[in-house]
């Protein structure tokens, strides 16, 4: 299990791309060998304030960089190891600069509607602050629309095109190549025979 902790808020927020960023496999908590890596990491939602996320000109994924009056919902990530965080450096590419930041863990509070008898959907209330790292746009204000990037529609109109091959691996499915010798699973994810044995 890694002690390195990430703040995703664009598509890695997908555990589909995520697990095929990192293991490429993007069914690893399916598989019966690589669910016991997939299994080390720890998910719950959070908030960064003072940044805003934006659609990049042109393409699906969106990028922060500071904005104040602004915040984040995203996902904490724990327990990414230095050879996870190799390979997203590689997916994320020369557009962004990882960067520390602070966010807020959210938890749910009591239902909403409880006082009348209604209670069926869950109000979020942030708690604990904890400290993340997370992929900063590097161009300012250059490439981003003005437009908020929103997830859910991502995953409604976008992410079939993400899933199964893509040329959006090609630079992390190459840090995965480099690492033979590193990576424990050298750089094939678990359906090397290496790592079977």
């Amino acid at each position: 299990m890694g002690d390195r902790k990430a703040f995703f808020y664009g598509t890695l927020m997908s555990r589909r791309i995520l697990f095929r960023v990192i293991y490429l496999n993007e069914k690893a908590d399916q598989d019966p060998v690589m669910s016991r890596m997939a299994d080390q990491l720890t998910y719950e939602p959070a908030i960064l304030h003072s940044y805003g996320r934006f659609k990049v000109q042109g393409y699906d994924y969106p990028g922060i960089r500071r904005a104040e009056g602004y915040c984040v919902r995203g996902t904490y990530v724990t327990g990414l190891t230095d050879a996870n965080m190799a390979h997203l450096d590689a997916f994320e590419g020369s557009q962004y600069h990882l960067e520390k930041v602070r966010v807020g863990i959210l938890e749910s509070a009591k239902p909403l509607g409880e006082e009348k008898g209604e209670g069926v959907s869950r109000a979020l209330e942030e708690g604990q602050e904890v400290e993340a790292e997370t992929y900063v746009w590097n161009k300012s204000d250059v490439g981003l629309e003005t437009t908020e990037w929103d997830f859910g529609e991502f995953v409604r109109d976008k992410l079939q095109n993400w899933v199964g091959s893509s040329d959006e691996y090609q630079e992390s499915d190459d840090a995965h190549a480099r690492n033979e010798g590193h990576d424990p699973t050298g750089g094939r994810g678990a359906r090397s025979d290496k790592w079977k044995q």
